[in-house]
């Protein structure tokens, strides 16, 4: 019923979604970790969304004409996985700030190609399983992960959430390689 492709979009999304949604909640503790409030806890997040929606039609746009797909999604991932460790050095709401914008970059640059290389591959007889599928299951490893993310800083620490979080992100680059090696031939 899915392809290889679709497989690996799959598998590499769930593992995306489980390693961001570690942070999940605990982004509010983290931020009045390093001195935060409220407003700070607000505007974080409200960068992450508005960069992200401000460049997630642009970057579709060009992934449509200037760039490929493939490339496009695939450095996504990479700058994701990147700037996931970015939060090991984040000691201010400043530099929080900042991350949350260059992640929004990140989801801007997956998300559009993310979604038009599963609907290229997915077989169209199927495609509301195949997209209840990709749907329900980064929705289920989201609700894991945030046990998993509220575990690991109650019993260790955002410092071991994080490295575990980017190590997750970087899987998920490595499971995504074979879309890219597959356009090359």
């Amino acid at each position: 019923m899915l392809n290889k492709n679709t497989k690996v979009l799959l598998f590499a999304d769930v593992t995306w979604f489980f390693g961001e949604g570690m942070l999940g909640p605990l982004f509010a503790v983290f931020t009045q970790r390093i001195g935060g409030d409220i407003l700070n806890i607000a505007g974080a997040w409200a960068t992450y969304l508005i960069v992200t929606g401000l460049l997630i039609v642009f970057i579709g746009k060009i992934s449509d004409k200037i760039v490929d797909k493939e490339k496009l999604v695939f450095y996504g991932y990479i700058l994701n996985a990147v700037l996931t460790f970015g939060y090991l050095l984040v000691s201010n709401p400043f530099q929080l700030l900042m991350l949350q914008a260059g992640l929004g970059v990140a989801a801007a640059m997956a998300t559009p190609t993310w979604d038009a290389l599963y609907s290229k591959y997915e077989n169209k007889e199927t495609d509301g399983f195949t997209w209840g599928l990709a749907d329900g299951i980064s929705q289920l490893s989201t609700g894991l992960a945030i046990i998993i993310g509220g575990l690991v800083v109650v019993y260790f620490s955002f410092t071991a959430l994080f490295i575990i979080m980017g190590v997750i992100q970087i899987i998920s680059v490595i499971v995504l390689y074979p879309i890219l090696k597959n356009r090359e031939k």
